[in-house]
């Protein structure tokens, strides 16, 4: 009787902590994006001049170093965060002759492990709706976005060739168009800080991915490129950008930092049909990935430059003799031509006499 009182007693405690612990439950499956977004460059203290100033932290994502650059995870396991543009832009401003092109440069590192890596995404509509701690690189994903997947996992279901390598992902995670990072003798998850360029022309419908060291230029050519209408994908709509990571599965403490993002937009008109970033083309006809083409001497490339240094040479020498031919016949004197006319000979007959004296002597 004793021991049913007190759970009598206890049982408004038990029924508070069971409601407490599934309300935790619960909130712990929601977005991570239901945090209120915090700006980067705060307006009470100088601002970084290596981040556009509308750039916002979501999720995990905090200023670390004194503020100089930005942890998008924490080291530990389901931790997710967002870097996002708040300030949207559209492809198409109203003039369908004229839709945006963007170029793009960020510097970031990931630790050494296994998380997911990096992914630069856009999608229209908030795109910090989307933040989740148990999505791959943070994201959920939905039929109509764009991402650019630095990725550190292997994973055959999603087209990953290896544990290192740059994806081009269009509504889905697997990637349409793949460019292995180990031929350009850089890994992705070793701590070390590199940067890539990424350019879309709209003119070409081209997509350029670049990556070299951070104090290195600009490199000539992309590692992987993909050709994509992204101003008929999404027209006039909003679309917002940003750089996503996570651990999503929950066996890596992997951290991925970024210290340094701009974000470029420009209008060229489609009447003056600009060459893409790179003028050496990367897409078949059918906008399918080529990657890098290793630089090279090719043997036909020689031949023809021979052929074609011999041919030139040729012409000049005819020319130069041609001209030399016509200067010498203008300044030589030749000797006057007669024309022979014929000659008429006579013959004719002469009788010669002899006379002798009278002593037969001749006359």
């Amino acid at each position: 009787m004793a021991n049913f009182t007190i759970s009598l007693c206890n049982f408004p405690f038990i029924l508070l902590l069971s409601s407490s612990y599934f309300l935790t439950l619960t909130l712990a499956t929601e977005p991570i994006s239901s945090s209120e977004p915090k700006p980067l460059n705060n307006s009470n203290s100088n601002p970084n001049p290596n981040f556009d100033s509308e750039i916002f932290l979501l999720g995990d994502a905090a200023l670390a170093g004194g503020g100089s650059y930005v942890n998008i995870t924490r080291p530990s396991v389901s931790s997710s965060g967002l870097l996002l543009r708040r300030k949207p832009f559209k492809f198409i401003y109203g003039n369908l002759s004229n839709p945006a092109s963007f170029s793009t440069e960020f510097a970031f590192s990931v630790t050494p492990g296994g998380g997911d890596g990096l992914l630069l995404v856009f999608a229209p509509g908030d795109l910090g709706s989307r933040l989740s701690a148990k999505a791959p690189f943070g994201i959920n994903g939905e039929d109509r976005f764009l991402g650019i997947e630095f990725d550190t996992e292997m994973n055959g279901d999603m087209n990953d060739l290896n544990a290192n390598h740059i994806g081009v992902d269009v509504g889905s995670f697997v990637s349409l168009a793949v460019g292995n990072v180990s031929e350009l003798n850089l890994v992705l998850n070793s701590g070390e800080k590199l940067k890539c360029w990424i350019d879309y022309d709209a003119s070409s419908k081209r997509l350029e991915i670049r990556l070299g060291k951070v104090d290195e230029s600009r490199p000539d050519n992309p590692i992987t490129a993909y050709g994509i209408d992204l101003s008929g994908m999404w027209r006039d709509e909003d679309v917002y950008v940003g750089i996503s990571s996570s651990n999503s599965n929950g066996k890596s403490s992997q951290i991925s930092s970024v210290y340094s993002w701009n974000f470029r937009l420009r209008n060229v008109p489609k009447s003056m049909h600009s060459l893409p970033v790179n003028p050496r083309g990367y897409l078949d006809g059918h906008g399918k990935n080529l990657s890098m083409d290793k630089q090279g001497v090719c043997p036909l490339t020689v031949l023809a430059g021979m052929i074609f240094v011999t041919g030139c040479g040729a012409l000049v020498a005819f020319v130069v003799l041609f001209l030399w031919a016509i200067i010498i016949s203008r300044h030589t004197e030749f000797p006057a031509e007669f024309p022979a006319k014929p000659v008429d000979f006579r013959y004719e007959k002469i009788d010669v006499v002899v006379e002798k004296d009278v002593n037969g002597v001749k006359k």
